[in-house]
């Protein structure tokens, strides 16, 4: 993608001279790198604010035309106020063709939707890294890096060393280095619901607990027998007579 914007030197300098610039409606920049000198520069506030909302911008090379002269540069820095829809000051540095460039830039993550991560266990993507360093030739500097995510699964992540990168362009990696990019995982109240539910299933339910055996009486003993009672005599026995 071709970005141009347009710029002019700027002759006075300081914070009384910026101030005016704002006021006007223009942008005080610098413009640095490669064999020449820092240049002080100013641009049109309205155009510079457009361009600086679209994601290449930040991420191209950008044609700089200063005063006619086209200049192949990179966005280096930006500042806006702190409350106000207003750019401050912007930064550019030169680029040349036979020189390696070093820039961040954005990732873009794709077919998450078709993942088995989420059309099976309807787990959440967790996006680590939102743009990546990279070096390349200025010709070969993209505009963003895909991710894809189409096959990750529960629990699994996708790291710096599986993304596809385009021919000539490489990863800014500290040695041994491959940090997550992404990964996928189920949402904490599925994760509360699955330990709840793993808590129930150790529990036996109180109708399945046996009842506790109580120990046996022993048979209590018979009451002892009345002996029988003599029979009285009837009255009008008599003893044998002698």
């Amino acid at each position: 993608m071709q970005i141009e914007i347009s710029a002019a030197k700027r002759a006075v300098q300081g914070t009384g001279a910026s101030r005016r610039l704002r006021r006007a409606g223009r942008v005080p920049g610098i413009l640095y790198g490669g064999a020449e000198q820092p240049l002080t520069i100013e641009l049109d506030h309205n155009e510079l604010y457009l361009q600086a909302r679209r994601e290449a911008f930040h991420a191209s090379i950008i044609t700089l035309n200063l005063d006619g002269e086209k200049l192949q540069v990179l966005l280096r820095a930006i500042n806006m106020h702190p409350f106000k829809s207003q750019v401050q000051h912007v930064d550019f540095q030169r680029v040349r063709a036979d020189q390696m460039i070093r820039m961040a830039v954005p990732l873009h993550f794709m077919n998450a939707e078709g993942s088995p991560a989420i059309k099976l266990a309807s787990a959440v993507i967790n996006h680590v890294m939102n743009e990546i360093e990279i070096t390349c030739l200025p010709a070969d500097l993209p505009e963003f890096i895909e991710v894809d995510l189409g096959s990750i699964t529960v629990g699994h992540s996708v790291h710096v060393k599986d993304l596809k990168f385009p021919k000539g362009v490489e990863p800014v990696l500290h040695r041994g280095e491959n940090p997550v990019v992404a990964s996928a995982s189920l949402p904490k109240a599925v994760v509360a619901e699955e330990e709840e539910a793993a808590v129930a299933a150790e529990v036996v339910p109180a109708s399945q607990v046996p009842a506790a055996k109580q120990p046996e009486r022993p048979a209590e003993a018979a009451p002892p027998e009345k002996p029988e009672k003599p029979a009285r005599a009837e009255k009008g026995d008599k003893g044998d007579k002698k």
